[in-house]
């Protein structure tokens, strides 16, 4: 099976990181009783011997050797090292998953919200330790598919280092190797940092360069989702727990978890991670995709909330999953356009005509683009998650994140036609990266509002329109 690496970066990507590897082992150790290293447990770990000092790393082979110790396919990066140092005395079992001395990349001053400093002051400084990491990272897997970046985009290391790192994968490190961007979108509400509109947009531009998709999710939708099934999941609502964002980090875990189900596991209708951007990702700008998650189960939810919004049956989890409130990223995507989507459905007993007869009764609630009309990819594994008898994962190409990005640029030109903060980011940075990423930003929301007023052509020559629209768009792609 392929193989992926996982990098975290800042204290929101670490905190999600820390999340996904307990729950990937939580889900591995319950399927795999025998505890054997398979080639299910070699998609994210390592199996390794240690003996004395010297240490070994033990193949695969046929699936049946036992596991000797694990080690994680990842990277910690923070600038700030209070979160990866607090795994130590709070998550041993991640302490051994990241044994290696260069899993663990950190510094002490942090950069202080500015994406200026995480992408230009600590991005050369650490140029050749994150390098040398990633190379032994990859070096010791034997098929490598892809690379998932953690990150936020508002604070400071999460969006200067993680944009940085994605530039040194997409040009010179793993330049063939998929590259997956989850990132987390600062709240147009209770937003606790000033400048997040300003490190947000100019991580998207960087972004949209280089990763080859991106995943958006957004504090507020995870919030609402928290609220709406009972969880602990703010720092209001979880000051006794002392862990307030548990259960919104739960949920970026679980879409990785189900996003890298098939990966992982057998199933009738296998996804490989490729096939994501080959069916998800029509044109190179538009790689924006959004997510949904049914049924949801968070920690610590109250059990009268949890079983009041489980989905009743297999058809109504379809149903939720394309309903607002499922959705990670504060938008309605049944107001807009769809230019392709993606099933990923676990589930035993779950059959390929139970997803067919649900896509034939859910698209005629929704609007796709004339030109791709049957633009579904559906993923069908056997495996369900831990306590639960089935779920989905939808993965939208939507033109609504267009409404998210615009409100983004509201944000961001209010700090920015009174250039407030500006001098924090110019003693780092070119002045005129800002309208760089504006404009990018600008050529996306077009884009996406383009594809989503195209009712089609109204042409007898069909062949002739066809060839026009693919010239256009090679020679836009050209300049």
């Amino acid at each position: 099976m392929p193989q992926s690496i996982v990098i975290q970066v800042g204290q929101c990507g670490n905190q999600i990181g820390g999340r996904f590897w307990e729950k990937a082992l939580q889900e591995h150790s319950h399927y795999n009783a025998k505890g054997v290293y398979d080639e299910s447990m070699s998609t994210f770990f390592r199996n390794v011997e240690i003996r004395g000092k010297r240490r070994r790393m033990l193949p695969v082979g046929d699936g049946t050797d036992p596991i000797q110790g694990l080690e994680a396919r990842g990277i910690m990066v923070d600038m700030e090292e209070g979160v990866i140092n607090a795994f130590q005395h709070d998550a041993p079992l991640l302490n051994e998953l990241f044994a290696q001395p260069h899993q663990r990349i950190t510094s002490q001053s942090g950069s202080g919200n500015n994406w200026a400093v995480g992408h230009h002051h600590y991005g050369p400084a650490f140029r050749e330790v994150l390098g040398e990491a990633i190379r032994r990272e990859a070096e010791a897997c034997d098929a490598l598919q892809s690379v998932f970046l953690v990150h936020s985009l508002g604070g400071g290391t999460g969006s200067g280092l993680g944009t940085y790192i994605s530039g040194m994968l997409a040009d010179e490190l793993l330049p063939d190797v998929y590259q997956f961007a989850t990132v987390v979108a600062p709240s147009p509400r209770n937003d606790d940092v000033v400048t997040s509109p300003y490190n947000a947009v100019l991580a998207l531009r960087h972004l949209a360069e280089h990763a080859d998709a991106v995943l958006p999710v957004e504090n507020q939708a995870l919030l609402d989702i928290c609220a709406l099934h009972g969880a602990r999941g703010s720092p209001e609502k979880a000051k006794d727990t002392g862990k307030p964002f548990d259960a919104m980090n739960d949920l970026v875990a679980q879409l990785l978890l189900n996003l890298t189900s098939s990966m992982r596991f057998e199933g009738a209708l296998n996804v490989d991670i490729n096939e994501i951007t080959m069916n998800l990702v029509p044109f190179p700008q538009l790689k924006y995709l959004l997510s949904s998650l049914t049924p949801v189960t968070l920690p610590r939810a109250s059990a009268t909330a949890a079983a009041a919004n489980q989905p009743r049956s297999l058809d109504h989890m379809f149903t939720a999953a394309f309903s607002r409130d499922s959705q990670l990223i504060a938008c309605d995507p049944k107001t807009s356009r769809y230019l392709a989507c993606a099933l990923m459905v676990r589930g035993a007993d779950v059959q390929v005509t139970d997803v067919r007869r649900n896509i034939d009764r859910v698209q005629r609630q929704l609007k796709f683009a004339w030109w791709n009309q049957e633009g579904w990819k559906t993923g069908l594994c056997r495996v369900p998650p831990i306590g639960q008898p089935y779920s989905l994962l939808t993965l939208a190409n939507n033109t609504c994140i267009a409404h998210s990005f615009a409100g983004l640029k509201v944000r961001f030109m209010k700090l920015y036609k009174r250039k407030a903060n500006v001098h924090h980011y110019t003693q780092h940075m070119d002045p005129a990266e800002f309208k760089d990423a504006l404009e990018s930003l600008n050529a996306t929301i077009a884009e996406y509002r383009r594809a989503d007023s195209d009712e089609g052509p109204v042409v007898d020559d069909w062949e002739a329109w066809a060839r026009g629209l693919t010239a256009n768009r090679i020679n836009g792609s050209l300049q």
